[in-house]
């Protein structure tokens, strides 16, 4: 399990960077033979990703529900993004045995999402949390000074007032 960071803290990304949201729904929940393959196929991606730096791979995030599995993924560029789909022998296979296996027979659903994100155009918060999505991707760092409130981490300097509540 990973160790909580007790406090406050952001993330740092130098450049622009890709956040690549993948995954699967399985659809009829009876027919093992056919989303078994479909969930297992990521973790030899995975695999490959995290031994070959070069690839642009930057981290990721699992997330699990009872009918699907999501990947939170970050990447350099959409360029390496789409290299590693187009060329990855692993992921050629997989995409070729769930067309041939499933195609739009209905029993697993696939999704992704690709948002290109332009350098200091993101922020984000972690509290009392493990090292976890961008700050895992890039640098882990405390929530303090300019990167104390959202609009300071967006590079906002004038924050408006916030007023005092009534007594």
């Amino acid at each position: 399990m990973a160790k909580v960071v007790p406090g406050r803290f952001t993330a740092r990304m130098e450049g622009p960077f890709v956040v690549f949201i993948i995954g699967m729904r399985v659809n009829r929940l009876w027919a093992f033979h056919k989303w078994v393959p479909v969930a297992t196929a990521m973790g030899g991606m995975l695999k490959e990703l995290y031994e070959h730096p070069e690839l642009g791979f930057l981290g990721n995030s699992s997330h699990m529900n009872m009918r699907e599995v999501t990947q939170i993924q970050y990447w350099r560029s959409y360029e390496d993004l789409e290299r590693y789909a187009r060329n990855s022998h692993n992921h050629l296979t997989a995409w070729k045995k769930f067309n041939q296996s499933i195609g739009s027979d209905g029993t697993v659903g696939i999704f992704h999402e690709t948002y290109l994100v332009d350098a200091g155009k993101y922020e984000c918060l972690y509290g009392n949390m493990p090292v976890w999505g961008l700050a895992k991707a890039g640098e882990h760092l405390p929530a303090v000074g300019m990167r104390e409130t959202a609009r300071r981490r967006l590079g906002g300097q004038n924050e408006p007032a916030v007023p005092t509540p009534p007594q």
